[in-house]
């Protein structure tokens, strides 16, 4: 019989994690302080971008990325199946757009070695560029043309995941308040403020921005914190786009219920998730530059999700070691939790049956920051 296994954390990545685990046999239980997906994941923007977010270098954290958008398509496909629920998948691609030809030499770079990692990308322009994008500023000089990337709807997606787990025998328990950790040696035991108790073999703490609060217990001081992301949404109806705009201050994307999102504008407010006029304005400053129509429109929704940030940018995914080696982490994926959710759900139920995982993973071992006195 196999071990019983609680994730601590409702969001995106605790649902996806204990999916994957049950599909494994694994007995596992979720508990969650407020309501799955209430926080990040069901206001994220629902992006499969990985080439357009990570433009750096391929890098441990970008090969994490595109192994997930790689799994998407039967991962999306599994999750209605088990959930018997649908929800928005769009294989839309994406423009990544600059305004002056000083940027042209670095979207090249780009697109050199993103190809060598899958990319049939392009580098367009003029006709072509808004053949594609019609509304696009005249000022846009050229855009990186990425058809591989695509987006879902978040909110539809981990309700649909949420059921899929009830529907595969997971056992959820929400709206628990805080859950305090209070044995995990010999075993794992957890009380929660509304007085209930729960124990297991191994636990797995997906909680994103309340991780930290969650182990502090541990006298480990692992460095997440919540990043207030504030996204506003306009009548895509009014002004229709097919694919994933960014540019390097944000990004538009338009879903199926007639809505077109952009995001994000982010700021330290702590665990606060009001919706402020300076954060809108902001994108509101810079959308039209993009798309100068929406100039003449206002959003008709606001909203702000807690995102949980680390202190180098990328996610904890591992095991601890001693004594608290029947804890392992899976927080930290800042604005990449709905595109991490496969992937990491995979990277952490290897890491339960104590697999062998690529090199590249070592990358995201907690204990990077132990004993740096964060």
């Amino acid at each position: 019989m196999k071990e019983s296994i609680m994730v601590i954390g409702g969001g995106v990545i605790g649902l996806s994690c204990a999916l994957e685990l049950r599909q494994r046999g694994y007995e596992v239980t979720v508990l969650e302080r407020n309501e799955c997906g209430g926080q990040a994941s069901g206001a994220a923007a629902g992006m499969l971008a990985p080439y357009s977010e990570n433009v750096e270098s391929p890098d441990e954290f970008f090969q994490l990325c595109l192994q997930s958008l790689q799994l998407y398509p039967h991962w999306q496909e599994e999750v209605k199946r088990i959930s018997q629920m649908s929800f928005e998948y769009t294989s839309s691609g994406s423009l990544y757009v600059v305004y002056h030809e000083a940027d042209l030499l670095a979207l090249e770079g780009r697109l050199h070695w993103q190809r060598q990692y899958g990319s049939t990308g392009a580098i367009i322009d003029g006709e072509e560029l808004f053949r594609l994008e019609p509304l696009l500023s005249p000022e846009v000089r050229a855009a990186l043309y990425t058809p591989e990337e695509s987006h879902l709807y978040a909110p539809d997606y981990v309700r649909a995941l949420e059921q899929a787990c009830r529907n595969a025998g997971v056992h959820i328990y929400d709206r628990l308040g805080q859950v305090d950790l209070l044995q995990w040696d010999s075993e794992v035991k957890v009380s929660t403020e509304n007085g209930q108790h729960f124990q297991s073999d191994q636990l797995l703490i997906c909680s994103g921005a309340w991780a930290q609060q969650t182990t502090e217990v541990l006298g480990l001081a692992f460095p997440i914190y919540p990043i207030r992301g504030q996204i506003c949404a306009y009548d895509r109806k009014a002004h229709p786009i097919q694919h994933m705009v960014f540019s390097s201050q944000g990004y538009l994307v338009g879903k199926e219920n007639g809505s077109l999102v952009c995001g994000a504008s982010e700021d330290i407010a702590g665990f606060s998730t009001e919706v402020t006029e300076r954060g809108i304005e902001r994108l509101k400053r810079w959308n039209k530059k993009v798309f100068p129509k929406l100039d003449d429109m206002q959003p008709f929704h606001r909203w702000a999700g807690l995102r949980p940030s680390t202190q180098d940018g990328m996610p904890l995914i591992g095991r601890l070691s001693g004594e608290r080696s029947r804890i392992i982490l899976a927080a930290g994926h800042y604005r990449n939790g709905i595109l991490l959710s496969p992937a990491t759900a995979k990277l952490a139920a290897d890491i339960v049956e104590k697999k062998d995982i690529a090199a590249y993973n070592l990358a995201f071992s907690p204990e990077r920051f132990v004993g740096l006195g964060l």
